[in-house]
């Protein structure tokens, strides 16, 4: 059995080796434990200059690592105008089978989002706990960060949208108050029943968690009424996850949500934008018994 830490570097070898261009210029590098495994890997390849290229951090930790492994860090904001990121690498707090992702659990869900909407693709790398059939199966809140005079409206109106307690995250030493950001914001961790994919409000389907457990859901019966009410979120239901992304997103006072949601950089290739997406196109997830699990985009569940 390999332990986590083996997990996370097998996911991040796997990731690099299948993905970071031979000719890049331009690369995306996230935040989170898992993330060192992955610059160090690109580190370690072979015929490759990677003093040719440069990093872009998506927030103060991730620059240190890059610069601790002699890479060259470039801010986000000095990118060339038009110029995509070749692949960005990131982890995330909880992955579903549709690769909607949860980040923000280090607080660096602004610039992780911001670095993932400029690749051409983005990289999930994570070990076996964050692979869930939906998101907060496990991970217990939604992380948005706000704008700190802000906090009190945006906590009244979560729990309006149907949060039971959010809160404002607070730094670990009980007098240091609320933790800020790298943009001196607060973040408002939000629990929310699990969140819904579109396939539970349109049909039937039925699913398997990582312990092979059937996860069964019905949106059959009841027309369109029961399925609009289905997704919309509320006190007594839950929400569809791209619902709930532009719910909370439209809120006065937030700066970004920590759902990965929508687009994906290839889909977003195809529709003739020169943008990124917010969800990976793939997701690496190393596994208890060493081995490497490997959820591309369209895949759909797995029976």
């Amino acid at each position: 059995m390999a332990d986590i830490e083996t997990s996370k570097r097998n996911a991040a070898n796997r990731a690099v080796e299948d993905h970071f261009p031979r000719e890049a210029k331009y690369i995306g590098i996230g935040s989170g434990t898992t993330i060192v495994y992955v610059v160090e890997e690109i580190k370690a390849l072979k015929n490759v200059n990677t003093a040719a290229i440069r990093f872009v951090p998506t927030g103060y930790q991730s620059r240190q690592v890059i610069i601790k492994a002699d890479l060259t860090p470039i801010a986000f904001d000095s990118l060339p105008e038009g110029t995509l990121l070749d692949v960005a690498f990131d982890g995330a707090d909880e992955i579903d089978e549709d690769l909607n992702c949860i980040k923000g659990g280090g607080a660096c869900l602004y610039q992780e989002k911001l670095v993932a909407k400029r690749a051409k693709k983005f990289i999930c790398v994570a070990d076996s706990r964050k692979l869930q059939p939906r998101l907060l199966s496990k991970w217990p809140t939604i992380p948005i960060e706000v704008e700190p005079l802000s906090a009190g409206v945006v906590l009244s109106a979560l729990r309006d949208l149907g949060s039971s307690a959010p809160f404002v995250r607070e730094g670990h030493l009980q007098k240091a108050g609320p933790i800020k950001t790298d943009q001196d914001n607060f973040i408002i961790d939000a629990p929310f029943p699990t969140l819904l994919l579109p396939s539970d409000i349109t049909g039937h389907t039925t699913n398997k968690d990582n312990n092979n457990e059937e996860i069964k859901s019905d949106a059959g019966g009841g027309g369109e009424e029961k399925q609009e009410k289905r997704g919309k979120g509320g006190k007594d239901r839950a929400w569809e996850v791209e619902a709930l992304a532009h719910e909370i997103k439209m809120l006065e006072g937030v700066l970004s949500v920590g759902l990965f949601v929508g687009m994906n950089g290839e889909e977003a290739e195809r529709k003739g934008l020169r943008t990124g997406g917010e969800k990976p196109v793939a997701a690496y997830f190393g596994m208890p018994d060493g081995g490497v699990v490997v959820r591309r985009a369209g895949e759909g569940r797995r029976e």
